[in-house]
């Protein structure tokens, strides 16, 4: 009997310590849902028709010409940025990446866009990676941070989660016009297998047609640049 004791005492000391250990930092989580309201609101905007259908009473919460607002927004959006990554720089610093057990589901994604809304992925990447790695982030998230890396310098993407918008010239008219593209791909004819795999439910067509509004065309490194230089 008293050894069931001990067993059962031991038991509940070790559950006690696990549940402090995975304790939820609320005061952590509240900021950075705090964050991450920052960093989506005004791109939401931007993106919905709530400026056509709502445009003026928006101008009235910001003090600002109808007229004005869009310009504003794109002037707001990179501010608001560089001032999320000071304080997310600094609560990586102190806690590591602030993952599932720190701050919860969906909290834990807030640094995430963060950084990937940023020019500084290259030097967060490998901590993304790591907090994927151990089930602290969606490997998801990590697979469209990887691929916006590779994007930007200039290389081909692995998950095809990348679009980019570039000018380029209609083979047909000879016209100039602005188009949205997936970014190349390296092996892209096994690309839906990667997706899967990572844990995108879309495959790389339905991707493209339901975010972009375009039809997936692989296309390669030589050929994007020709595009380029055709600007």
């Amino acid at each position: 009997m008293t050894h069931k004791i001990l067993t059962g005492l031991v038991f509940i000391l070790i559950s006690t310590f696990a549940a402090g250990q995975n304790k939820i930092n609320s005061a952590l989580k509240h900021e950075l849902d705090s964050i991450y309201q920052q960093d989506q609101h005004l791109r939401e905007l931007a993106s919905s028709d709530l400026l056509q259908t709502k445009g003026d009473s928006i101008a009235d919460s910001y003090k600002i010409p109808k007229s004005e607002l869009l310009n504003y927004i794109v002037r707001s959006i990179p501010v608001i940025d560089s001032l999320n990554l000071l304080r997310v720089d600094q609560i990586i610093r102190q806690y590591g990446y602030p993952g599932l057990s720190l701050v919860g589901p969906r909290t834990n994604e807030a640094a995430f866009f963060v950084i990937q809304h940023s020019r500084k992925i290259d030097k967060y990447l490998p901590l993304i990676k790591k907090a994927a790695d151990k089930k602290e982030l969606n490997f998801r998230l990590y697979a469209m941070m990887l691929d916006r890396s590779l994007m930007y310098n200039g290389k081909e993407q692995i998950y095809g989660t990348q679009g980019m918008g570039i000018n380029a010239v209609n083979a047909q008219t000879g016209a100039k016009e602005f188009r949205y593209i997936i970014w190349p791909i390296k092996d892209p004819a096994h690309v839906n297998e990667r997706r899967k795999k990572a844990g995108f439910r879309a495959t790389i067509e339905d991707y493209a047609k339901e975010e972009l509004g375009i039809d997936y065309k692989a296309l390669s490194l030589e050929e994007v640049n020709d595009m380029k230089k055709q600007n």
